[in-house]
């Protein structure tokens, strides 16, 4: 059994509601203490990884107990915490539905497979956030890249993971899929 400080429920929660408890409770941490997320969504696994990585925090690693994963992060101290950054290149909707019409846009959907399956942007790439850095080769590093999830979030992650990887032309799309009111298709 593993010792943990603090328990936090997400189950049932989808993208972004586990990242943003477990922000809120993290807060109430002291440094050095461990928090266990309980969670359902198959999304979380990679969300909470770029999260506490983003943030300084440790990542310990995940079980599960049936349908339940079970998420493992330690609070950093002081000296290991970073300041959360969001990538500084920003794009609305409406800017990158202008840039669809151009016909020169690259998305890519970091969504989980099931969300993208069910409405995505009509040539859009589903690269989900956990998948990234094992699919770099997918991706062209002098693209204009425009990255896509349900809020923002995700796809702020994913910007920033694929700007450490040397892609210079990233753009993150917000609010995303939450508020597209552009054309969307399904394949499932």
């Amino acid at each position: 059994m593993i010792k943990t400080d603090r328990v936090l429920d997400a189950k049932g929660l989808a993208c972004p509601s586990p990242i943003v408890r477990t922000k809120k409770v993290m807060q109430d941490l002291s440094p050095g203490q461990v928090l266990e997320v309980l969670a359902t969504d198959k999304g979380s696994t990679a969300d909470l990884q770029a999260w506490a990585k983003s943030g300084g925090h440790e990542y310990i690693g995940t079980t599960n107990e049936g349908e339940v994963l079970k998420h493992y992060l330690r609070k950093a101290c002081s000296y290991e915490e970073k300041q959360e950054t969001k990538h500084p290149h920003v794009i609305d909707n409406d800017g990158l539905k202008k840039k669809l019409d151009e016909g020169n846009a690259v998305v890519v959907d970091v969504r989980e497979q099931a969300e993208y399956s069910f409405n995505h942007i009509p040539g859009s790439l589903s690269l989900p956030l956990g998948e990234l850095e094992y699919r770099l080769n997918d991706l062209k590093k002098g693209d204009e890249i425009y990255v896509v999830c349900y809020t923002g979030n995700r796809s702020d992650m994913a910007a920033k993971k694929l700007v450490e990887s040397g892609f210079t032309n990233v753009i993150n799309v917000v609010p995303g899929m939450s508020d597209w009111s552009g054309p969307t298709e399904k394949n499932f």
